[in-house]
């Protein structure tokens, strides 16, 4: 039985240039990240003298664009990696992934691989869901791989020789994700007038979660002082710190309110275990929420948790870094406010086989699995799939 292989394509308006990419998705593990590997197709005769050149472009856009005057950018184009393509200066014996491989055999002489990797520390794909009235592009990071036709590097060539991909840098959860601790926060208030204070402790039944997952928590409030305990609120907070202008805030993203139990009146005790499923599908009009990537595709989740490498420091992160927290509200009356909590946690992606007891046994079939589709004599195993064009400016593609 013949597997098919999923590949991704584009084309330039001209027609004359096709890129091809294995993945649009690529993993950041901490200690490495998956290399941007891929294929430009030429037609034949068509360079005439000149040369292809790929990189890889963000977009870091921190403000709104139709705030935008008086010359003032709240974005930032950055150039992370290029490479001319054709004529190749690639090392003949340098080794190809097997989706080049198998695509240079398929495409021919005109085929050229290129392979591109992203530097240390740098940010995931994040896009924050814009409001109705927002128009322009969406704040957020954003990755592109370019191909373009100039006679050096420093041509920016025309846009109907121009294509861009869009890519998305993500994270991955541990392959392990049981830890010593369970995340809990234990907190007390006290009232001027009144003796005896009020005790709250929150735990949580895990300390990473994955999108779609139900968050558990166990609520054991303890009521010694003279007040009462009206009703009890739930929430998942997402907060978001965009680096660039030191700007910082949160969102709920799920919530519940309860009365049972209520009013906890002085003396008593109450257990309850509350369950919340943040869902980027449940926030789709919420202004502000941030997303693991662009708007329109259909398998998009809310941002994940940002990660960072073992002996970094979490400060040092940049981009648009992500956190997540479980925030309980006691409501002890108009004259006793409220009793508040957070208890952190991560919402993050489940790692390939991390589901399973052998992470390595099943690893390894995987990559032998994809190993075996690529090296396939039979060339009609591969599915191609065209890539969106984006709308082009003056300035270049968007």
């Amino acid at each position: 039985m013949v597997v098919a292989v999923k590949v991704f394509k584009k084309t330039t308006p001209n027609g004359k240039i096709t890129v091809y990419l294995g993945k649009r998705d690529f993993i950041d593990h901490l200690d490495h990240t998956d290399p941007i590997d891929g294929v430009v197709v030429l037609e034949d005769d068509y360079l005439q003298g000149r040369r292809v050149f790929c990189a890889v472009v963000t977009v870091y856009r921190y403000g709104r664009e139709e705030d935008e005057v008086m010359g003032v950018k709240f974005s930032k184009e950055m150039t992370i990696t290029s490479a001319q393509v054709a004529p190749t200066k690639r090392d003949k014996e340098a080794e190809l992934s097997a989706i080049q491989e198998k695509l240079v055999k398929k495409m021919g002489p005109n085929a050229f691989p290129f392979t591109f990797h992203f530097p240390d520390m740098a940010p995931c794909s994040v896009t924050l869901q814009p409001g109705e009235d927002d128009q322009g592009k969406p704040l957020g990071v954003e990755y592109y791989v370019k191909c373009w036709v100039g006679n050096n590097e420093e041509d920016k060539g025309h846009k109907r020789s121009t294509v861009q991909l869009a890519i998305k840098k993500l994270q991955f959860a541990p392959p392990a994700r049981s830890g010593n601790r369970l995340p809990s926060s234990l907190i007390s208030k006290g009232f001027t007038f009144s003796s005896g204070k009020i005790n709250l402790e929150v735990t949580l039944d895990k300390d990473i979660y994955y999108h779609g997952e139900k968050i558990g928590a166990n609520i054991m409030i303890s009521n010694n002082s003279r007040k009462q305990v009206r009703n009890i609120k739930v929430y998942v907070v997402q907060h978001c710190e965009v680096t660039m202008v030191n700007a910082q805030f949160s969102k709920y993203v799920a919530s519940l309110e309860t009365r049972e139990g209520c009013p906890i009146t002085p003396g008593a005790s109450f257990t309850k275990v509350v369950y919340l499923v943040p869902l980027a599908s449940s926030n789709k009009d919420r202004r502000g929420v941030a997303l693991d990537g662009r708007l329109r595709d259909d398998d998009v989740n809310l941002a994940s948790s940002t990660l960072v490498p073992e002996g970094k420091c979490p400060i040092d992160a940049i981009g648009i870094v992500i956190s997540y927290s479980l925030r309980v509200k006691l409501n002890c009356g108009t004259l006793g406010g409220e009793l508040v909590t957070d208890v952190p946690f991560k919402l993050l992606h489940p790692a390939p086989g991390s589901m399973e007891k052998e992470r390595t046994a099943a690893l390894k079939k995987t990559r032998s699995i994809e190993r075996a589709r690529y090296e396939n004599d039979d060339d009609d195993n591969i599915v191609f799939e065209d890539f969106a064009r984006f709308r082009m400016s003056r300035d270049g593609m968007e």
